[in-house]
């Protein structure tokens, strides 16, 4: 599934999330010997999902590490590992099941930081795919953005496109704290544009900034992760029909980019949230509730709609996922509920 390579001289490329997570770690790996990667899958066999692939052929045993099935451990070598200096990227073969490791990543990863005023730092990036796949019934199909996004101590994204995918990797191997990456696994094989400077050793994209990937004028969809796509598409159907989309990428959960979110607001006097998880305190939820208690407030025009999962564990059979997932036709009801139209 690779992308196609760029011609000489051409400034933009396609590019699939899957090359582009696995660009991002092998510029990383090279850049600082401190980096590791370790997980189930992740040597050997390329990783579960293909995306540490050729990696421990070009680094070997001591950098990217099979773990036993057995979370619990893994995490807590990693967590120990980034407070005695090393930079861990520790693979969750499914957000799910970081489960078995919450409690190394929450009170061991997160508060570690503060509990030592400052003096022991976790720099470690927990990644892997979340959310809803396709086909894999509940255990395997849980978003967790609101879960960790819940927790101080932790940074959380949770990306879209390519260069989300590379540029927010790059940046939370970098950083000093613990970082939750949420990716999609349905995205992996999907290709996007990469501009050139996305594809040089230097691109990061700053945790903590939305991204306005369409603008718009009469209403403003909020999403992360693949219901981003959803909105863009929901948007070209609605331009037919004279609604203009503003559509926001968050990019990071925690911490929220809630100034970009007011700013639209404020221009377009009407929001619409969109996420794949379940709506009890989601980050819909969130969005709207620091909406209403900022200054944006007073330029809604109406109240503040959320399209989300729904209330369910997620079922097996394809018909009631597609069900239970917001689809395009969702989101344009969405809108025109919030538009009266």
């Amino acid at each position: 599934e690779r992308a196609e390579p760029a011609l000489p001289g051409a400034a933009v490329a396609q590019v699939t999330v899957r090359d582009a997570l696995n660009q991002a770690l092998d510029e990383e790996l090279e850049r600082d010997e401190r980096v590791f990667l370790l997980g189930e899958e992740v040597a050997q066999y390329d990783g579960a999902y293909k995306i540490s692939r050729g990696l421990w052929k070009k680094y070997g045993d001591k950098r990217v590490i099979d773990t036993p099935i057995s979370e619990m451990g893994f995490t807590g070598i990693a967590v120990g590992a980034a407070m005695a200096g090393l930079r861990p990227v520790c693979e969750f073969m499914t957000f799910n099941f970081s489960m078995q490791a919450i409690d190394q990543v929450i009170n061991s990863a997160a508060k570690t930081c503060y509990m030592s005023a400052g003096a022991i730092a976790v720099p470690i990036v927990f990644r892997g795919p979340n959310g809803a796949s396709a086909g894999v019934a509940a255990q395997h199909s849980q978003c967790f953005a609101a879960w960790y996004g819940h927790c101080p101590g932790l940074k959380v994204v949770s990306p879209w496109s390519s260069e989300d995918a590379k540029g927010l990797l790059k940046s939370a191997i970098r950083d000093d704290n613990p970082v939750v990456m949420l990716e999609n696994e349905l995205l992996y094989g999907v290709a996007f544009e990469m501009s050139e400077q996305a594809q040089s050793k230097d691109f990061v994209v700053p945790i903590g900034k939305a991204k306005i990937e369409r603008p718009g004028t009469h209403v403003t969809l909020v999403a992360h992760s693949r219901p981003v796509g959803h909105c863009l598409e929901a948007a070209s159907v609605l331009a037919k029909e004279g609604v203009e989309c503003e559509v926001i990428n968050l990019r990071t959960i925690r911490p929220m980019d809630i100034e970009t979110v007011e700013a639209s607001v404020v221009k377009t006097n009407h929001l619409v949230t969109v996420e794949g998880g379940w709506p009890q305190f989601g980050v819909g939820a969130e969005i709207c509730a620091r909406i209403m208690e900022g200054p944006a407030f007073n330029y809604l025009d109406a109240p503040a709609v959320r399209c989300t999962g729904a209330d369910v564990p997620m079922p097996y059979a394809k018909i009631l996922e597609d069900n239970c997932t917001p689809q395009v036709k969702d989101i344009i009801f969405a809108v025109k509920k919030t538009l009266n139209i």
